[in-house]
């Protein structure tokens, strides 16, 4: 599966993973305490949603423009507007000085976590591709806050922990354009882990392959790492070929609220956007303690 990210940018994937986010560092930041976060695979930044690669798939037209959609018609439930708000005022402020059109441009992790620190806290974002490295340093060019570097993903997770403020939120979101992405997660992650035991990691995946993803589940069950919070969403009922049915996104040491509110989230994202009314969600402990799903 190849990810480019432009082509998919504010999609139904983006969506739910952006609001797991939101949520994880909205939590953090309820200490005062300096907070880190390290975006691993950061893309662009900015995702310009009427340009050539969005405007090939207009997959965000089934993603971000049905919830803004939505928003517009009163229809969201005010408990699940309560939590996805600041997500959602983060891209209302992207789109302000936007003529003619509410939404033409979504921020990407990197801008949509910048947009949400605090002073006191700190961005490392990672990118690999030259091209991408140098729109994404440009965006954020004398932004003390921010250190945009060129650097494969993967290193970072044993080069950047611990961070020096000792509290972090690391977001993993590779591109799966090659083969062994979900062996990758696993073993950065228990890489990582193991220098910095007490952060929280969000990895994002892509439920494409069911066997895959349940090999996934396993392997990471197998680490005997605690505290792993597994969230998917799926659009559709599982395809007999391997086919972009859903999204996921595994949480190490979540938020102790994250649970609760992915509840409430959760089901309202899989009515909006499942396909001929076959969405569904899934929230599980991979360690077993409760699960939720349907």
């Amino acid at each position: 599966m190849n990810y480019r990210h432009a082509y998919h940018a504010g999609n139904f994937a983006d969506v739910f993973k952006h609001i797991v986010l939101t949520r994880v560092l909205l939590y953090m930041q309820r200490k005062e305490a300096a907070l880190r976060v390290i975006d691993t695979h950061a893309g662009i930044g900015r995702y310009d949603l009427s340009g050539v690669e969005a405007g090939k798939t207009l997959e965000w037209r089934s993603g971000i423009e049905q919830v803004f959609d939505a928003k517009a018609a009163g229809s969201i439930p005010a408990a699940v507007l309560e939590l996805i708000a600041p997500y959602l005022d983060v891209i209302e402020q992207e789109n302000s000085t936007v003529k003619g059109s509410s939404l033409r441009y979504y921020p990407g992790s990197p801008l949509l976590t910048r947009k949400l620190m605090r002073a006191q806290d700190r961005l490392s974002a990672l990118e690999l591709h030259p091209q991408d490295f140098k729109t994404l340093a440009a965006l954020f060019e004398g932004d003390y806050q921010t250190r945009v570097t060129e650097l494969n993903g993967w290193l970072a997770l044993g080069a950047h922990l611990p961070p020096k403020e000792k509290r972090g939120v690391v977001l993993v979101d590779p591109p799966f354009e090659i083969a062994g992405e979900f062996d990758r997660l696993v073993e950065g992650l228990v890489k990582a882990h193991r220098r910095f035991a007490t952060g929280t990691y969000a990895l994002w995946y892509p439920v494409k392959d069911r066997r895959e993803v349940n090999r996934f589940i396993a392997n990471l069950k197998e680490t005997g790492l605690p505290k792993i919070l597994r969230l998917e969403l799926a659009v559709r009922a599982p395809s007999q070929e391997p086919r972009f049915d859903g999204t996921g996104m595994i949480v190490i040491n979540p938020p102790y609220l994250l649970q609760e509110e992915m509840t409430k989230i959760s089901p309202w994202l899989a009515t909006l956007f499942g396909e001929n009314n076959q969405g569904s969600y899934k929230i599980e402990w991979i360690n077993g303690e409760e699960r939720t799903e349907k």
